[in-house]
Order: structure tokens, then sequence, then C-alpha cells
């Protein structure tokens, strides 16, 4: 990966992080209080409060991580046991970040069950658990590059070992 693509995804990550901070610190506090003098229920307020924090810090801890092995391309190390570290957060806060969706899902049928009417369409709802299918399919796929990262370290560590071995022959 050349040094300008590397340090454009920088920018982009550093001013997603920059901006999830205000999305925590603003506006969650914004819809919480509107949530509340609208006259939601206490539990429905902490629980929006909750997923939005959560769903947050799940994409900050993301971006954090892929900083962290930008870090490690950079320096020409992405091929060692370090990296591995930081797919395994990438991989739990994603799969993380399904589950949260899927818990948003069932908060709102029983939002739906619970209130005269239907609040949130039966589709949307199916559409919501959907979403956290897909994004579950995608810590697999992580999941899956997060093997060949380790079929990749394997072989340069062998074939690190062979030109060891092949200059004491020389």
């Amino acid at each position: 990966m050349g040094i300008v693509p590397v340090q454009i995804l920088r920018v982009i990550i550093w001013i997603s992080l920059l901006c999830s901070l205000v999305i925590q610190l603003g506006f969650v506090p914004l819809v919480c209080w509107e949530m509340h003098e609208s006259g939601a229920p206490p539990a429905a307020v902490v629980t929006v409060a909750a997923v939005l924090v959560l769903g947050v810090l799940g994409l900050q801890v993301v971006g954090a991580s892929i900083l962290r092995l930008l870090t490690l391309v950079r320096r020409g190390r992405v091929f060692s046991p370090t990296a591995f570290r930081h797919v395994d957060r990438i991989i739990a806060a994603v799969a993380g970040e399904s589950l949260l969706l899927f818990a948003l899902a069932v908060f709102a049928s029983i939002v739906n069950r619970l209130t005269p009417g239907d609040e949130l369409a039966p589709g949307l709802i199916g559409m919501i658990c959907g979403a956290s299918l897909v994004i579950a399919g995608v810590a697999m796929v992580i999941s899956v590059q997060r093997q060949l990262l380790v079929q990749a370290t394997a072989a340069q560590d062998r074939a690190t070992s062979l030109q060891a071995e092949l200059d004491e022959v020389i």
C-alpha cells in the first residue's frame, strides 16, 4: 500500500473518530433530553442512550485498531503477531455491533407489542435483523482474513529461517 492512500485513510479515520466524540458528547445527551421532555419512559431513554453510546464505541474501537494496523503497515511489520491483537479487537467490535443491532430489533419489537398500533413497521424490524446478520457476516469475513494473516506470518517466518539456513550454507 502506498504512502498517499495510507495517509488519506489515516486522515479519514481521525476525522471519523473526532466526529464520533461529538456524537457521544453532544448528540446522545440531546436525544435523551428530547425523549425525556416528550414523556418517554426512563427505561426507553436509558436503552436508547446505551445503544447509541455502545454503537459509537464499537466504531471507535474499529477505527483505533485500523490506525494501529496502518502504523504496522508503515513500519513493514504487519506480518507480526502484534497485528493479531488489533485484528481480534476489530472482530470483537464488529460482532458486538451485530449483537447490539439485533438487541435494538428485539427492543423495537417489544415496544411494538406494548404500544397501541405499530410504532415501527414489522418489516422494518425484519430489515434491522437482516442488517444484523450482514454485520455478523462481515465479522466472519474478517475472521477468515485473520486466518490468512496467520498463514502469511507463518510463511514469512519459514522464509526467514530458510534464508538464514541458505546464508549459513553459502
